[in-house]
């Protein structure tokens, strides 16, 4: 049969089957939460995909493991606003290697610690003064025979990431599985995953409004760019746009993108609290407003939403759940 993806010659069956039979031992089962307060308000049936209980609290140890494991170069570099920080910082350290990891200054300040806490060397930026991808590149010229790594946009990043989807869907049988999307990185996985087993669910994105180029970029049928990183409460979504790799995927496999307005996420991540007792960030919570603000779209439907991650500041946290 043809190569399902041209443009990635990397992912065929035989290395998505590798990568899954390697990472098995190194992950923590994503734990399926039914929530029958969740079903009950959204008229569907409703499951729970919860990342926060994986290695450095969200999905991204999929990647990062899976992208340290396969490099031979001893030091990385990234930018992340934390959670792929974070993952490549502890499968650094499980792995014998070093990172630097820029991150904005605004970054949650539980997850510049953390990246720390797992030997990470964090280096702060003003993204009003210089973006991700400009300190990114000084700090290459730096270290010339440092591996650059992306945090979707890397065939290694999306073999990963579909671990997860090979979990949910070799659970049960969802008729669709609504998944945060910022670079593209999880959605795209989530694809892989559902190709690669040959099953029908439908994969939906949940993208924060603020930053909806992705929803754009598949109604107008190119990539599209946000100007500048989008101001929304979902921090680990605020990219400019879809990798590339990542693009070439959703375009034809991916059913929808909902954009979710900040205030949709909140009522969301609250919730989630106060129905299920399970915290979220933010972006974690992007799946489950994507599905309180279009619930007569699935009524009916066995839906599963990935809860991508729970790494939020105690405080702001706090805050949030007060202020509704």
């Amino acid at each position: 049969m043809p190569h399902r993806y041209p443009f990635a010659p990397e992912l065929t069956d035989t290395y998505l089957d590798t990568v899954w039979s390697r990472l098995r031992p190194h992950l923590r089962t994503t734990f399926l939460l039914p929530s029958p307060a969740l079903s009950d308000l959204c008229g569907c049936e409703v499951t729970l995909a919860c990342e926060t209980f994986q290695h450095t609290g969200s999905f991204k140890f999929r990647a990062a493991y899976n992208l340290v494991s396969e490099t031979e170069k001893q030091q990385i570099i990234t930018a992340s606003s934390g959670n792929f920080g974070q993952a490549i910082a502890y499968a650094c350290k499980l792995l014998k290697k070093k990172c630097i990891v820029v991150m904005p200054a605004t970054s949650a300040q539980v997850k510049i610690e953390a990246v720390r806490s797992y030997g990470g060397q964090v280096d702060l930026i003003d993204t009003n003064r210089i973006s991700r991808a400009e300190r990114v590149a000084q700090l290459m010229e730096q270290y010339p025979h440092a591996l650059q790594a992306s945090a979707y946009d890397d065939f290694r990043v999306v073999a990963g990431n579909s671990t997860l989807g090979r979990e949910i869907l070799q659970a049960a049988p969802f008729d669709a599985i609504l998944v945060p999307v910022g670079g593209g990185g999880l959605s795209s996985g989530l694809v892989v995953a559902r190709d690669r087993l040959q099953a029908t669910t439908e994969i939906i994105g949940a993208e924060p409004q603020p930053g909806d180029d992705a929803a754009r970029s598949l109604r107008s049928g190119q990539l599209v760019k946000n100007e500048r990183e989008p101001a929304t409460i979902a921090d680990g979504a605020r990219t400019i746009s879809l990798g590339e790799l990542n693009w070439n995927i959703l375009r034809h496999g991916i059913a929808d993108i909902i954009p979710v307005p900040d205030a949709s996420t909140l009522q969301a991540l609250r919730t989630c609290f106060r129905t299920v007792n399970l915290k979220v960030e933010p972006t974690g919570a992007l799946a489950i407003g994507a599905l309180l603000q279009a619930k007569t779209r699935f009524a009916g439907k066995r839906v599963c939403c990935v809860v991508s991650g729970g790494n939020v500041d105690p405080t702001v946290y706090a805050k949030l759940l007060v202020e509704g």
